[in-house]
């Protein structure tokens, strides 16, 4: 069936299949929080535990990543990190009650926070360096499109049949992605020499946790001053401080900070990092609009999702494809100089403003956040030197993770506020969600206006840092 597909090809196609599955089944769950309530009959807060454990675990697994890959094998440690996946689907939904359900969606994490960092990893051994945009571009698709169609294909699951088919559905593809990977992932080196950092282990499990945790338990304004999140936060800061000392003083790393003195690395996470934040914004505001100001159903809310995600998809590829043919001059710029414009435009809606109008400027954001996300990261990875793939990669995945749920926090608890303050003012909760959505839309927006710069310092460095990249790697 495959034997025509180049062996590099099928390597993208293998960890394509586990990171949308990964990746869709996380998105799918968010519509169906209501049903949740009802099923295991607790609270809103207790169910997002069910969202919240995923994001925590996965985020807390990341930093290890790197360690595991190098020390045991990228192949080996990859299919372990996707058969614990489908295990967490399989057991997920058989849960009994709410407890079990939150430690399977725990198990799902640990699995989701092994496949992610390797996949790039693994795209990048199995590419030369001038071929590794559209690469990355092509499996990058699966972070764009899964959480565009999540919400919609989970809503439809949630309304048709039972919660249970929300894991079950994991299981097909995932198994497809597993039997894949191991006939084509082909065996990476093993280094025996590796020390697993254990104190550097524990401070950056235990900071990045506290802090995803923190960011997991807010939602509305007053969340930002309880005592028990700020202690919390207080906790993960210090953890993550005593863990950067950690790491300047050891011999093998878990995470290698150094890559921050490669100033293409550390331009392609801010911008990468900004133009997460934008995607993951959309995915939060989007669906409010739909159906809380213009009251559309989750059906359409996921057909105003599509156009953005096929579009992002297609200029992703298309982005990958300029930087490994001409280098990555232009790319970035246009790509953050035109999701800036989308994201603006959003911001200026009222009352009368058409679907047409939401789903063209949607359609343009997915455009901008194509040409920048990946082919940012890419380019970052590019100019480290090549034994350092897998840490880069870790480390680039934390921090993506971090910034993505900074992003949800920041705009969901900005919305409550905004609509509660405008709602008093106005009387009209209607119209005071639109004016919170547009303030929010603006505010990112500007911040990706503001990240242009460093777009296009990012295309200047990165000639000079790909270069010192390789005489690194060649001098190792």
């Amino acid at each position: 069936m495959f034997g025509k597909i180049p062996a590099k090809w099928m390597v993208v196609v293998s960890v394509l299949l586990g990171s949308f599955t990964m990746i869709l089944n996380n998105s799918m769950l968010n519509p169906a929080v209501p049903q949740l309530m009802k099923v295991f009959e607790a609270d809103a807060i207790a169910i997002g535990w069910v969202v919240t454990i995923f994001m925590v675990t996965m985020g807390m697994t990341m930093p290890l990543t790197g360690f595991l890959g190098d020390r045991f094998g990228k192949k080996r440690v990859y299919l372990i990190g996707l058969a614990l996946f489908i295990a967490g689907s399989v057991l997920g939904s058989l849960s009994w009650n709410l407890s079990s359900l939150i430690a399977f969606r725990a198990l799902q994490g640990i699995g989701g926070g092994i496949m992610m960092p390797l996949s790039m990893a693994l795209i990048f051994e199995a590419f030369p360096r001038q071929e590794r945009g559209l690469a990355t571009g092509i499996w990058g698709v699966a972070a764009m499109v899964a959480p565009a169609i999540g919400p919609t294909l989970g809503g439809f699951i949630i309304e048709t049949t039972s919660w249970h088919y929300l894991f079950w559905c994991n299981v097909p593809v995932g198994l497809a992605g597993l039997i894949i990977a191991y006939f084509y992932l082909p065996k990476t080196m093993i280094n025996n020499q590796i020390k697993l950092d254990r104190w550097g282990f524990l401070f950056v499990t235990l900071g990045v946790g506290a802090i995803l945790l923190t960011f997991g338990r807010m939602s509305e304004l007053s969340h930002l001053v309880a005592l028990p999140n700020l202690l919390l936060f207080a906790f993960g800061s210090f953890c993550l401080y005593v863990f950067v000392q950690i790491e300047k003083r050891v011999e093998q790393p878990l995470l290698d900070l150094t890559l921050f003195r490669v100033p293409a690395y550390t331009l392609s996470i801010w911008v990468s990092g900004v133009a997460s934040i934008g995607l993951f914004a959309g995915v939060f505001l989007i669906p409010l609009l739909i159906q809380q100001v213009f009251h559309y159903g989750a059906i359409m809310t996921g057909l105003v999702f599509l156009p953005s995600a096929l579009l992002s998809g297609i200029f992703m590829s298309i982005g990958g494809r300029t930087l490994d043919r001409r280098g990555v001059s232009g790319v970035l710029t246009s790509g953050m100089v035109i999701a800036a414009a989308g994201t603006l435009a959003l911001g200026l809606m009222n009352l009368e403003t058409t679907l047409f109008f939401i789903f063209a400027m949607m359609a343009i954001r997915g455009i901008g956040i194509g040409f920048t996300m990946m082919p940012a990261t890419t380019v970052g990875m590019n100019a480290i030197p090549e034994p350092t793939i897998s840490r880069g990669s870790a480390l680039t995945n934390v921090l993506r993770q971090m910034s993505s749920a900074l992003g949800i926090v920041f705009i969901s608890i900005y919305y409550e506020v905004r609509r509660g303050q405008v709602s008093a003012a106005t009387g009209s909760l209607e119209a005071a969600s639109l004016q919170a959505i547009n303030e929010g839309f603006l505010i990112i927006g500007v911040l990706t206006a503001l990240t242009i710069p460093a777009a296009y310092l990012l295309e200047k460095k990165s000639k000079i840092d790909e270069a010192s990249g390789i005489k690194k790697a060649s001098g190792h």
